[in-house]
């Protein structure tokens, strides 16, 4: 703004047009306390709006978060009312975002859900669209249902994670488009595999990638352990830290290349220079909150930032307080006190997939063939660190 402009006989309201009609540096830092939602639509005011609503959104790279758990007292799942009400005053466009809700309750697209009968719900079947409507257009959303889900309470990332292996839960975790980071999501099932379809979700031939969380569902149907292995052979033989877990189902992305009831694999391919990554898994000889702490403790070597860091726990549904003698919650409190600043997200799954390996910025400590990935009765824990 011009230092000689004379506001003197001017009003104040005349005095604000004029500065938010023409000061970019003071329209710029109004709009960094407006939610994205509502930060889009101000950018349709004018030129000078649109352009500083875009270098906020440029800026606004900070990881969030939804979470919930029920019983949920409105129609449909407890996640869904809470993004409902909560993605409206996010301060990021969401990119890529995964959902992760428990089967008990939720089960996408493949039926209605399960225990329609034999409890008195009132979630709708149409879920799926719902949260097709919750994101903006373009956005990439993974929805998978597990038997159990592992989350943290929206709105701390030092908030106590809580472990659900029954009843209501669910999260969904909003990546923004973030400079230096590049996340492809991917699904493959038996009439997908290729080549040339791993080369395009940047699974092989790529040197940036850096972690794959990786999830694979019907895991128990004829074939599904040959096809899961076509994928991970190439992956063991990669630099790139492997970790995620068999699920229950896969309701998003919509499975329109094989039908009802086949097997696959779905994912995130993390790559980037700014990406690192560490994770150890808890062998089944684990069963104390002291091993689990002195297991948990070996992440602490691979010296991530914990700004901008996720912690994901993949565990095998046969542990939890089933495996610490009716303890609960043993695995995230311990993750917790070992790392209070960053937030854990996870499930209970039907296998686990996974190693100890840590990747940083120009080295990977750990190699390990494709058998060495596959677990069961056991729990991997994972640090992403996204820059």
């Amino acid at each position: 703004m011009d230092g000689n402009t004379d506001f003197s006989g001017v009003s104040d309201e005349c005095t604000a047009e004029y500065i938010l009609s023409n000061v970019a540096e003071v329209v710029e830092r109004i709009l960094t306390f407006v939610p994205t939602k509502s930060l889009l639509q101000i950018a349709c005011v004018c030129r000078l709006w649109m352009n500083c609503a875009r270098r906020v959104l440029r800026v606004q790279q900070k990881l969030t978060w939804v979470s919930a758990s029920g019983p949920s007292n409105y129609d449909g799942h407890a996640l869904c009312h809470s993004l409902a009400e909560e993605v409206e005053n996010v301060y990021l466009l969401p990119k890529t975002v995964l959902v992760m809700v428990d089967s008990e309750t939720f089960s996408g697209q493949d039926s209605c859900y399960k225990q329609k009968k034999a409890r008195k719900t009132h979630h709708s079947p149409d879920s799926v669209e719902e949260l097709n409507r919750l994101f903006p257009n373009g956005c990439d959303i993974m929805a998978i249902a597990t038997p159990g889900v592992v989350l943290t309470p929206s709105g701390s990332h030092s908030g106590p994670p809580k472990e659900f292996q029954e009843g209501e839960a669910g999260y969904a975790i909003m990546f923004p488009r973030m400079e230096g980071v590049d996340i492809r999501p991917f699904h493959f099932c038996k009439r997908t595999i290729s080549d040339s379809h791993l080369e395009e979700a940047g699974l092989v031939n790529n040197p940036d990638l850096r972690v794959v969380l990786l999830f694979g569902y019907e895991a128990y149907k004829p074939g599904a352990a040959r096809f899961l292995n076509q994928v991970l052979e190439p992956l063991a033989r990669s630099k790139a830290l492997i970790a995620g877990g068999h699920v229950e189902n896969v309701f998003s992305p919509e499975r329109e290349c094989c039908g009802r009831g086949s097997y696959g694999v779905v994912g995130l391919a993390l790559s980037g220079p700014r990406i690192q990554g560490a994770s150890v898994l808890l062998e089944q000889d684990v069963s104390s909150p002291k091993a689990a702490e002195a297991t948990i403790r070996r992440l602490k070597a691979a010296n991530l930032p914990e700004r901008n860091t996720l912690g994901f726990m993949f565990a095998c549904v046969g542990r939890g307080h089933n495996y610490y003698n009716n303890q609960r919650n043993v695995e995230a409190d311990t993750f917790r006190k070992v790392f209070p600043n960053i937030p854990l997200f996870g499930f209970f799954g039907n296998g686990e997939i996974g190693c100890d390996r840590i990747v940083k910025e120009d080295y990977t400590l750990c190699d390990t063939d494709t058998d060495s990935l596959q677990h069961g009765y056991t729990t991997v824990m994972t640090l992403v660190h996204l820059g």
